[in-house]
């Protein structure tokens, strides 16, 4: 009898070890082609050794030498988003084949900018963190749509309780993924409030807009504390949704809380619990791992969550910044002044 022969898997390394890389370490678990080799962190000696006796994985004080050493297949890229501009070139001229960054793939304009034009050379694989594309939750939705057991989609209502940096580029890939991913063509908005503009995820405290995709439909994307409420719990960041109302009727999901779906006059309803909501962010995050791999072996499936798709949509953002300044529509893709950032923070201190 022959012995079985199993693939190789895929080599996979982690760049910063902060809380939110052990949600990418811990979907491994649930990941078959793939295992961690390598993690780097150069900011905390005892977080970075930690991390690697957690997961059993050589630990690195540079990420240059982890990557020349270990040369992976995949890279997580964990750290903090004003340290894409030095992170990403350095992946893709080392010649790692596929990167997945965490979000938000931009802060401002001339990040915006210099990822453009990495995005139109490199050989990188490089995506973007948004795993909820791949929660059951929002797959059964999107089933419904595809389905188009809804009929036509004439609107999607989106929303987050924060802002458009911290939680606003997820909630719009929500939309797009209900939308069979049609561009968005044209924004108007407005934003309020400075604070955090100096945050780690800098944005507006608060935005409001309207958007057109290119298929026709239309979108509602709010975000900060004047966005709808979505459940009896006063913590921001769980007030996340995303609905899609057609002719014959709606599907509704919220990150913390479940969904439900309207159609052919029957309403299905879930409602997840905390541990729910941890399994369900695990296998999400685990299923965007694979889709990464998919797209190591096929170039004609990029994942969706990708850096082009996530730049497309971070020009929308900078679309509603623009729009707050000017106080009119915004057609996208447009070209952002490299002022911008400077003039909507002028606007927002008034």
């Amino acid at each position: 009898m022959k012995g079985i022969h199993t693939m190789p898997k895929y080599r996979s390394a982690i760049i910063g070890c902060g809380s939110r890389a052990y949600a990418h370490a811990n979907a491994y678990q649930q990941v078959s082609r793939g295992e961690l080799v390598a993690c780097a962190n150069r900011s905390d000696t005892a977080r970075r050794e930690r991390f690697a006796e957690t997961f059993q994985m050589t630990g690195y004080a540079n990420a240059e030498e982890m990557l020349r050493k270990e040369e992976p297949d995949l890279v997580h890229l964990v750290t903090m988003p004003d340290q894409w501009r030095e992170l990403m070139p350095m992946v893709s001229e080392l010649g790692i084949p596929a990167c997945l960054v965490e979000k938000p793939i931009a802060c401002g304009v001339e990040d915006w900018r210099l990822l453009c034009e990495l995005e139109a050379q490199t050989a990188t694989k490089f995506g973007v963190g948004k795993q909820y594309r791949w929660h059951p939750g929002l797959v059964r939705c999107r089933e419904v749509v595809q389905r188009r057991e809804l009929g036509k989609i004439h609107l999607l209502d989106f929303s987050c309780g924060m802002n458009l940096s911290a939680q606003g580029t997820h909630i719009i890939d929500w939309a797009m993924s209900l939308n069979n991913d049609s561009p968005i063509v044209r924004v108007f908005g407005t934003a309020s409030g400075s604070k955090s503009l100096d945050s780690t995820y800098p944005a507006p405290d608060t935005s409001s807009c309207q958007v057109l995709f290119e298929n026709g439909v239309y979108g509602v994307w709010n975000t900060g504390f004047t966005s709808p409420r979505v459940m009896d719990d006063d913590a921001i960041h769980k007030h996340c949704r995303v609905a899609a109302y057609g002719e014959g009727g709606h599907v509704l999901f919220e990150e913390f809380s479940g969904w439900e779906i309207f159609s052919n006059g029957k309403m299905e309803k879930r409602r997840t619990s905390l541990d729910e909501w941890r399994e369900n962010n695990d296998l999400a995050q685990a299923r965007l791992t694979e889709a990464m791999f998919d797209w190591l072996e096929d170039d004609t499936r990029p994942v969706g969550t990708n850096l082009k798709r996530a730049l497309h949509q971070f020009n929308a953002v900078l679309g509603i910044y623009a729009s707050a300044i000017f106080r009119q529509p915004i057609d996208i893709p447009f070209e952002p002044s490299t002022d911008l950032d400077l003039q909507l923070r002028e606007v927002l201190s008034r």
